[in-house]
């Protein structure tokens, strides 16, 4: 059964323009149909009335990318734990329910247009030491640094991580730390970053800093929020590193 919706969606022309919400309605709204695709229709009539469309991010559509990414009536990625914007469905609303649509706000994320925002601080973070320096040449043979299973599994689990600034968003502080931490957890846990373990640290901590993200309170709305359920245990892990690497045990 088809149903209707009241939006209220944030609309800014670009980064230095004031922004405001203003009232959509969407008729015709299948349950069946994701948020975004609810979005896309709504962005066909408007084209056809000569206004401009709503401008959000996607990419894969599946929850793997990381692209997506709106506030739902004050939820990061909207009312579906351990999921992107673009798996949340419609069935999750009621006919008449009035949805109010916003970009994750952060002082780290300015506002590009509508509800795109800027994530290039998490792409500096990354630059600062993600990643794992080697000499180049053959590829050593798959067993030839053993790794416990609960070591693999807990890196694993960090590498889940897709970026797409959740935690940021649901932190009162915009704080990064989940993700730099998971970042920095996923290649840290495993043999081959272990060299790189104290450089890394320092560098993505101190680059997360520098792009202007909140403290850490540790209230776990990061954890709450991420789509792929990291734990805050990273966060602790990060701390513990980061103070060893910066007196230098």
């Amino acid at each position: 059964m088809a149903m209707t919706v009241t939006l209220r969606v944030w609309r800014q022309a670009g980064p230095a323009a004031p922004g405001r919400l203003e009232t959509y309605t969407a008729n015709n709204v299948h349950p069946d149909m994701s948020f975004l695709e609810m979005l896309d229709v709504v962005n066909e009539d408007l084209i056809k009335a000569g206004q401009d469309p709503i401008a959000f991010d996607s990419d894969c559509r599946e929850g793997i990318c990381g692209s997506c990414g709106l506030v739902i009536d004050g939820i990061p990625h909207g009312p579906d734990r351990g999921a992107t914007t673009c798996q949340v469905h419609m069935r999750r609303f009621r006919n008449g329910d009035t949805i109010t649509i916003e970009p994750f706000r952060a002082r780290a994320f300015p506002v590009l247009k509508d509800l795109v925002v800027d994530r290039g601080a998490f792409d500096r973070i990354i630059a600062a030491g993600g990643y794992v320096s080697m000499n180049v040449g053959g590829a050593p043979d798959a067993n030839a640094l053993p790794i416990p299973k609960d070591v693999a599994d807990r890196a694993m689990d960090n590498a889940q991580c897709i970026g797409c600034g959740a935690c940021v968003a649901a932190c009162k502080n915009a704080a990064a730390h989940l993700f730099t931490s998971a970042k920095i957890a996923h290649l840290g846990l495993l043999p081959q970053g272990e060299a790189e373990r104290g450089r890394r640290v320092v560098q993505m901590v101190e680059q997360m800093d520098a792009e202007g993200f909140g403290s850490c309170s540790n209230e776990g709305e990061c954890e709450a929020a991420c789509p792929k359920e990291i734990s805050i245990a990273s966060i602790a892990r990060m701390n513990r590193d980061y103070l060893k690497a910066a007196l230098g045990k």
